[in-house]
């Protein structure tokens, strides 16, 4: 891991998101939360959560960090739901592999349980940082992804 002993602690955000592509009658059974596994939205939100919380034990380099805030958030397309997840801490290190970490583990879930309904009509698109700040090096997507 990389030495940040000597970095100070500083307020730091970082926002991802992952986008689920999927047949329109899948996402409209998706919003109306009626799939036979359960509230996949939900479920997905709670596997996201988790998901950022172990993030050091899953990538080897990561640093253990202390979640202060997590969101996820759904937004809907014609054809896709984009899981957009927001971390916070104070820490000496940023959050960035937290919210991608969430936003992947989501999609990850809601491709599981849409599966039954969409066979291989699923596909995961556009996992990617949005936003980090704190530190040294702040970083905004020239672009903003609408979602």
């Amino acid at each position: 891991m990389k030495d940040v002993s000597e970095k100070n602690v500083s307020f730091r955000v970082a926002r991802a998101q992952a986008v689920l592509e999927m047949p329109p009658q899948v996402l409209a059974r998706l919003k109306a939360r009626t799939l036979e596994k359960g509230d996949a939205l939900e479920i997905a939100r709670a596997a996201g959560i988790l998901a950022a919380k172990r993030t050091a034990e899953l990538i080897p380099l990561c640093h253990p960090l202390p979640l202060e805030r997590l969101e996820l958030r759904y937004a809907f397309g014609e054809r896709s739901v984009t899981v957009l997840a927001e971390v916070a801490t104070h820490a000496r290190t940023g959050v960035e592999m937290e919210a991608l970490t969430a936003a992947s583990l989501a999609a990850l879930t809601l491709y599981d349980m849409l599966k039954p309904h969409a066979g291989t009509d699923l596909v995961i698109r556009e996992v990617l940082l949005l936003e980090k700040t704190g530190g040294k090096r702040d970083f905004r997507r020239a672009e903003p992804v609408s979602i």
